[in-house]
């Protein structure tokens, strides 16, 4: 019983330690979402790119998921898109990313 209860302790301490941006809150188990963040008169879009930033745990952070940096990856001078998705599993691992398309 007290291995249990242990067990389930554990599970709640560590459940959101890693934790994404989600307009819908993230759930116990799994997060998977995408959404906007902007968009522009730009009509072209002939170019994408990706940047992305991870936590392990809320302990160890890495990554450089900015616009900027998005659009340095896929050498893009004119923005027309910027989306972002976020995956979470289990407050142990969660991933962060910005996707642009452009010129």
């Amino acid at each position: 019983m007290l291995k249990k209860l242990s067990v389930i302790a554990a599970v709640v301490a560590l459940n959101g330690c890693a934790v994404v941006a989600s307009p819908v809150g993230n759930g116990a188990l799994f997060t998977s979402m995408k959404g906007p963040i902007m968009a522009t008169d730009a009509t072209a879009a002939n170019k994408s790119g990706e940047a992305c930033a991870q936590s392990i745990l809320g302990i160890v952070v890495n990554g450089d998921a900015s616009i900027a940096s998005a659009k340095k990856a896929a050498g893009i001078t004119k923005l027309a898109t910027a989306d972002h998705s976020s995956v979470a599993f289990l407050g142990l691992y969660s991933q962060f990313c910005t996707q642009v398309t452009g010129e």
